[in-house]
């Protein structure tokens, strides 16, 4: 698929998810064409001890990821890479845009753990206009071949030292780069502007980095932050929030 943006994405990551709505909006201004694909946060970090390097519940986040990407590499496979955009945002709505259950109240570890569950994917299937037989993919590892591929080449466009989501812009020639990392999602009137100002910077010869760790909390109703709120402030070492360097 010849697309204008490549847009490496987890679906556990809520960085991720903010940036590609943010790019969505991008896109319907600018009909640019957006080629969603893969990159695991769990097969990055797969050779990290979980237990001495990351908050309890992380592991458990990133491998639902991993087993969810596994759905995603099988519904690509059998329904082509136009299945993407509506099978990410059905993941990114249903993780990330609803507010935790009230009733069925669980620990955080359990809610990242039961994301990566036929429970939890089978009725997002459904909302896509999927098949629910490709939730066998959940525990299918064939598909982390291919998951690691992808994973690899997002990687080797931007340096190892970076999180998701990966963006390349205008491949394969293009500038590509990690984020933007965007805790709040502009209006339609800014949406464009600022996507011209990060690719201006990223064009730049010799450009490299410009970053702060410290990230509010997204905007997001999982996570407690509406869009009249401001989030807590976290300071994200290393670029993720590994308790070690």
């Amino acid at each position: 698929m010849d697309a204008d943006i490549n847009f490496y994405f987890d679906p556990v990551c809520p960085f991720a998810w903010m940036t590609s709505k943010w790019v969505r909006q991008v896109q319907a201004q600018r009909a640019y064409t957006v080629d969603w694909r893969f990159i695991s946060l769990r097969l990055i970090n797969s050779e990290v001890d979980y237990d001495a390097h990351f908050p309890p519940e992380y592991e458990a986040g990133h491998t639902a990821g991993l087993r969810l990407l596994r759905v995603a590499a099988r519904a690509r496979a059998e329904h082509g890479r136009e299945s993407m955009a509506g099978l990410y945002a059905a993941f990114g709505a249903h993780i990330f845009d609803a507010a935790p259950d009230p009733v069925n109240q669980r620990t955080e570890g359990e809610v990242r753990e039961r994301r990566g569950t036929r429970e939890f994917v089978e009725p997002i299937l459904a909302e896509a206009g999927l098949p629910l037989a490709l939730a066998e993919a959940l525990d299918d590892v064939s598909w982390d071949r291919e998951i690691r591929q992808e994973t690899d080449e997002a990687l080797a466009l931007t340096g190892k030292d970076v999180g998701t989501p990966i963006i390349h812009f205008e491949p394969p020639a293009g500038v590509a780069f990690f984020g933007p990392v965007i805790s709040r999602l502009p209006d339609e009137d800014s949406a464009a502007e600022l996507w011209d100002h990060v690719v201006g910077l990223a064009r730049f010869p010799g450009f490299a980095e410009l970053k702060r760790s410290l990230r509010e909390q997204p905007q997001l109703a999982a996570l407690g932050v509406d869009a009249d709120t401001v989030g807590q402030q976290e300071d994200w070492h290393g670029g993720s929030r590994r308790q070690k360097k």
